[in-house]
């Protein structure tokens, strides 16, 4: 029997981010979202004037990275220092720290909190953020992305900076593509399109990438108006955005079925000037490894090398300082 990514009932924000632990969209409500914007709004004036900024001064956070990553460990070391913080960065615990002798994740957890205010996690694990949350007693847990479940820092990008193009967050046409069955930022984003009205989302993959059942029907309960579709020419013309991930090699165990799928779905400048509209933006997560046409990063609409990316660190600025209660 399928079971849901959608994770059970957290605790909410309702306008208090303090000591919160984030762990997925689903914690969040249309208020809190646009605070959450607002501050974004101020961080990124920070950044952008190299202003001298204090705001996490005397702060700690440790990232504790159990895969790769680039832009998500990399933006909030960069947010958290450009904010007078302090980082603890460990990559890869398995080789180089004492998990590599035999160290129980509970326990790397308890020791981490013990030097830090806050705990950023990414692990292959779906569940992994809401254990380590229930093992943190007295500091925050900050999801980086736990295997194929959430990344809602991720999507908290991603809206914002649908929300700075088209100026709105409800009544959305958009258009996700790619490995939508282990793409948790997909899953995040969904949970996110949730929250607010009459939103329609349309889905493309290979079949043996599509949400299960039982995701997709709860993404329905709550409001989110999904269409499965086979084709890019399915696609409707005019949608406010386009948002497409690789296939996720790491999540197959058989490499065969991964060549198979992989690329299925490319967005070239002809079908994107054919099927897209003036004003629709193409947005990825990256990596790109070849499901988007390099001579897309040029075209105006395309955010995902200009807005989409310079978000993350703004966002990851604000959230951090909301949650360790530096800014209300």
């Amino acid at each position: 029997m399928a079971v849901s990514i959608i994770p059970k009932p957290l605790a909410k924000i309702n306008g208090s981010f303090f000591q919160k632990d984030i762990l997925s969209l689903s914690q969040f409500d249309e208020n809190s979202l646009m605070h959450l914007f607002e501050v974004s709004s101020h961080m990124r004036f920070i950044a952008q004037n190299s202003l001298s900024a204090d705001i996490l001064k005397g702060t700690i956070t440790t990232l504790l990275f159990y895969e790769p990553s680039s832009r998500t460990r990399g933006s909030f070391d960069a947010a958290i220092k450009q904010l007078g913080g302090a980082t603890v960065v460990v990559e890869n615990p398995q080789q180089f720290s004492s998990v590599s002798k035999g160290e129980t994740f509970e326990d790397t957890i308890r020791v981490f909190e013990s030097y830090c205010d806050a705990i950023v996690l990414r692990h292959s694990e779906v569940g992994s953020c809401l254990t380590a949350a229930k093992i943190a007693k007295n500091i925050p847990i900050i999801n980086a992305g736990d295997g194929v479940g959430e990344h809602p820092t991720q999507a908290l990008l991603d809206m914002i900076t649908i929300y700075e193009k088209t100026k709105k967050l409800s009544g959305l046409v958009g258009v996700c593509g790619g490995d939508i069955k282990n793409g948790r930022t997909i899953h995040s984003l969904l949970n996110g399109l949730s929250l607010f009205p009459r939103n329609t989302i349309y889905l493309l993959s290979p079949e043996i990438l599509r949400l299960d059942k039982q995701t997709l029907t709860d993404f329905r309960k709550k409001g989110l108006k999904i269409v499965e579709i086979e084709d890019m020419h399915q696609i409707p013309k005019n949608a406010d955005f386009w948002y497409w991930t690789r296939v996720q090699k790491e999540r197959f165990d058989n490499m065969e079925e991964y060549k198979k799928v992989n690329n299925k779905f490319i967005v070239t400048v002809s079908n994107y000037n054919k099927l897209a509209g003036k004003n629709t933006i193409l947005l990825h997560p990256l990596p790109r490894v070849g499901e988007i046409e390099p001579g897309l990063d040029s075209d105006p609409r395309s955010e995902y090398l200009r807005s989409q990316i310079r978000n993350g660190m703004f966002v990851r600025m604000a959230l951090t300082s909301l949650v360790l209660g530096k800014l209300k």
